[in-house]
């Protein structure tokens, strides 16, 4: 007897298993087994396609999944005449994968400029240097208005960084005329521009 005939003939053992279109077919009639056939089919493609677009493994993981779930739901749109079934999944999963680049690209471009927005302060030199000049002009008024001494000793003080001992020794006077002299100032200084301690 001859092995082949000792086996028992199995016509589901020898059929062909069904193609993508197939089973793209079976998968718009709602058959989640063939979801599943088509998953292991396809899944390996589409995740090395879209990793190649986005790089980050955990993205690119979420981003076939999604791409598979579009397949699930949307088998019902694929027209064979279009193309192969397979062009048909890449073609999903191509776009996806680029419409999460783009949508990173423009997060990370906002997150850009609301952060250079958030740093730039708005500045007017010419305003900036109008109010200096102001105060400067004020500080001269009120300098004017101090006994010789006393501006002298301000100016040689807060100018010229001397201490009280250099003060008086520059100006010949004695330690304690030009502390009090300077106190004094400082006091009518305070008073003109309006300065409250």
């Amino acid at each position: 007897m001859d092995r082949a005939e000792a086996v028992p003939h199995d016509a589901a053992h020898d059929a062909v298993p069904p193609g993508l279109e197939e089973l793209l077919r079976q998968v718009a009639r709602g058959d989640e087994q063939a979801f599943g056939q088509v998953y292991d089919l396809i899944s390996p493609s589409v995740y090395g396609l879209v990793r190649r677009i986005l790089r980050d493994p955990a993205q690119s993981e979420e981003v076939a999944q999604e791409v598979l779930v579009e397949v699930w739901r949307s088998a019902c749109r694929y027209d064979s005449r279009r193309g192969s079934p397979q062009a048909w999944v890449m073609t999903l999963a191509h776009r996806r994968a680029v419409d999460r680049v783009r949508s990173e690209q423009a997060s990370s471009d906002r997150e850009a400029r609301a952060a250079a927005a958030d740093t730039k302060r708005p500045y007017d030199e010419v305003a900036e240097e109008a109010t200096n000049r102001l105060e400067r002009e004020r500080v001269r008024r009120c300098l004017d208005t101090l006994t010789e001494l006393q501006e002298q000793s301000v100016r040689l003080a807060f100018y010229g960084g001397y201490s009280y001992r250099e003060v008086a020794k520059l100006l010949s006077a004695p330690l304690g005329t030009v502390k009090t002299r300077m106190r004094d100032g400082l006091i009518r200084l305070r008073d003109c521009l309006g300065v409250e301690w």
